[in-house]
């Protein structure tokens, strides 16, 4: 899960990294009262930030500064509401403005592929990073940090010794931040944390002006309080209801739903479906919906309920390969869903292979259940499901 700045903010706030005071606003009445507050503590100035889980946003036009209340609501009035690459601004974040001397780079991440953390740092903040690291790699540190023995003090200074901190007040500084990252890291179960720009102000102040977290969703069961920090306004409420029932659905945006039991098996049918769809209109996967390893009634009913709920969805292959739950237990599954909902409200292609696969086609065959076509492989069942949504993408255009 993506966090808001303000929400990246009040987590470095609370491990100690150094942030400024700022206020969360959701119309220009209250940025204009959180500016009248941090003007009266003394601050010299207000920024208004759109808060959207995207980058760009100052070149977006969704960062501004004010130095009087009043200005601070006009600002808010021309941010909220906007559109920052697809996302509708409903909050900024009103926070204190620096007098900002230099500006740097820092973040610690999960490295999955060096099964590690990997921490970086550049005197060079403020700008695109991804840029930088392409264009000008020799500017930006890198330092690899065993998960057994994590970040030390010795590994932090080494850090920002090679980004080019010479040593000093400001060294000491930074590679505290770092440290502090760690914690935060560690502490919220985050894959990532990154503050850019980290500045020095002209009074000599190491701060961080921005924040991105990432938290890892498979952690939560680890903090309750996490559950505070989802917008429920940005969830899809497919991927609500999905995540309700216990599914791990994503949606996409093709006309195919997709279903099957086990991440990978369901990772291998998006690939598959998308390459059949060349063949058949540009059909594309419409969702990723893993039913885990068992397949009951109740379970497969909710599937196809939560995936034949998505407008765009023109049929819907179900992909199962029996292990544990055997392809009788899914093909009983089925019927009893079909049952359940009174019937299908999109056709559906099944393929079923594995454990007790022949009974499992027997069952469904007796059942001849409306609306449900048996595949014998997967290639053939993703030519099938995509011909499909084809047909029925082509006759709707024909009657609108």
């Amino acid at each position: 899960m993506d966090l808001y700045e303000y929400q990246a903010r009040d987590l470095f706030a609370a491990h100690g990294v150094p942030v400024l005071d700022g206020r969360l606003a959701t119309s220009p009445q209250e940025a204009q009262a959180a500016a009248a507050a941090l003007l009266a503590q003394g601050a010299p100035l207000v920024v208004v930030k759109a808060q959207v889980k995207t980058g760009g946003r100052g070149k977006a036009g969704g960062v501004r500064l004010a130095r009087t209340a009043a200005g601070a609501r006009q600002e808010a009035e021309a941010v909220l509401g906007m559109d920052i690459k697809g996302h509708t601004v409903r909050s900024v974040l009103v926070a204190e403005g620096a007098d900002i001397a230099s500006e740097f780079y820092l973040s610690v991440l999960l490295d999955r592929a060096g099964r590690r953390y990997l921490a970086m740092c550049s005197r060079e903040g403020g700008v695109d990073i991804e840029a930088l690291a392409a264009e000008r790699p020799q500017a930006l540190a890198r330092v690899g940090v065993d998960p057994l023995t994590g970040m030390t003090p010795t590994l932090a200074a080494r850090l920002v010794a090679e980004a080019g901190f010479e040593p000093g007040e400001v060294a000491e500084a930074v590679t505290e931040v770092v440290l502090r990252l760690w914690e935060v890291l560690t502490g919220e179960d985050a894959t990532l944390v990154e503050v850019n720009p980290l500045v020095l102000t002209t009074g000599g102040r190491v701060l961080a002006l921005d924040g991105k977290v990432t938290l890892d969703d498979n952690a939560s069961f680890r903090h309750p309080g996490h559950a505070d920090l989802v917008d429920r306004a940005e969830t899809d409420p497919l991927e609500a209801r999905a995540r309700a029932a216990g599914l791990n659905y994503v949606k996409l945006s093709g006309q195919v739903g997709v279903m099957g039991n086990g991440a990978g098996l369901v990772m291998s049918t998006l690939d598959v479906v998308a390459y059949a769809g060349e063949r058949h209109g540009g059909m594309r996967p419409a969702n990723f919906l893993d039913l885990g390893g068992g397949s009951s009634a109740e379970v497969m009913a909710t599937g196809l309920e939560v995936v034949a709920s998505d407008p765009q969805v023109r049929a819907i292959l179900v992909n199962v390969f029996g292990g544990i739950t055997s392809c009788d237990t899914v093909a009983d599954g089925l019927v009893a869903a079909v049952d359940r909902l009174g019937g299908l409200p999109k056709p559906v292609v099944l393929r079923l292979d594995g454990n007790n696969a022949d009974l499992g086609r027997a069952i469904l065959t007796e059942a001849a259940v409306d609306g449900v076509e048996l595949v014998d492989t997967m290639d053939a069942a993703a030519d099938r499901v995509t011909a499909i949504a084809e047909q029925i993408t082509s006759t709707s255009s024909t009657e609108a």
